[in-house]
């Protein structure tokens, strides 16, 4: 009797557990990142989470009440992971390519989609009083979904070194002259310079969108961060790009680390709007920072919008 009880009150507690968990990743979910609302489901675009749901009703055939649940749940599934695909497919590559225009393009890509969502991750299951089922599925962008996903076209650095822990080094600075006439004489002043672990762009009064691979440009057309500036390991297993819609949480982002370099964008580009410009006067400040701490390279970057 006592083993009975005591085995009832561990199933208990790793139900309570599983459950407890479960609430905790879907308010992550929610709480995290830029979160875009499509048709049929949801993308967190700094976590690269993709999510959709779909409802199985029990058929009048069923002969017993756990089969009607089953075969209820066996639709909901299925359901839920077609409404996945087609959240997967309006997800955008970059201004011009969204999922679904590639994979119109490549037969072999449509093969390798469908066998990822069919081992998609079912998230939560819903029994409903009046039989049915609702089930809930997602699949990440990163990882080899994200290879299949990212155009073999798209050129990547590739001399840019593999994902690995990012320990940001000090710089050291030589002093720089600051010539000042003072009845003849010049005085030298030690100018410090910041490390920056990082980049932030603010571009919440803009109406920017958010894409796997996004570019970041100067004023002129020059490229300032783009795909040619990271590896396609880093891509891949990181995204090019956290989105958030808080500045301050963007700061402190584990992404960018301790000191990000914050810059103002000015206008949104590209066919879809997920193209950024910003100052030329602060994309060359950011150049001559990269070419230090090569941030932009390890895809150290939070695009804010709104």
């Amino acid at each position: 009797m006592k083993k009975n009880v005591f085995c009832f009150a561990a199933v208990l507690g790793l139900f309570l557990f599983a459950s407890v968990a479960f609430a905790q990743q879907n308010v992550s979910f929610q709480s995290q990142g830029y979160i875009q609302n499509l048709a049929k489901g949801q993308v967190n675009w700094q976590t690269g989470l993709v999510k959709a749901t779909g409802i199985g009703a029990p058929p009048e055939s069923a002969s017993n009440m756990a089969q009607a649940r089953a075969m209820a749940l066996r639709a909901a599934t299925v359901v839920a992971r077609r409404n996945l695909l087609e959240v997967i497919k309006g997800v955008r590559i970059d201004s011009a390519t969204t999922v679904e225009n590639y994979m119109v393009s490549e037969d072999v890509i449509v093969s390798q989609v469908h066998g990822f969502l069919q081992n998609s991750q079912v998230l939560d299951t819903k029994y409903m009083s009046d039989g049915s089922v609702e089930v809930e599925v997602g699949i990440s962008l990163r990882g080899g979904f994200a290879d299949v996903l990212m155009p073999k076209e798209i050129k990547f650095d590739q001399q840019a070194p593999k994902p690995k822990t990012y320990r940001p080094q000090p710089i050291e600075t030589e002093p720089e002259p600051d010539v000042q006439e003072q009845e003849g004489e010049v005085s030298m002043q030690a100018v410090q310079t910041a490390v920056y672990t990082g980049l932030v762009v603010d571009a919440r009064h803009l109406d920017v969108r958010p894409a796997m691979s996004p570019k970041i440009m100067d004023e002129s057309g020059r490229e300032v961060y783009g795909s040619a500036m990271v590896s396609r390991e880093y891509a891949i297993q990181q995204g090019m790009a956290g989105y958030a819609k808080d500045l301050d949480k963007a700061r402190q982002n584990p992404r960018v680390a301790d000191n990000p370099y914050v810059v103002q964008a000015v206008k949104a580009q590209g066919k879809a709007n997920t193209n950024i410009v910003v100052p030329s006067d602060q994309a060359n400040k950011l150049r001559s920072m990269s070419d230090n701490l090569n941030f932009l390279e390890k895809c150290r970057v939070m695009i804010v919008l709104k």
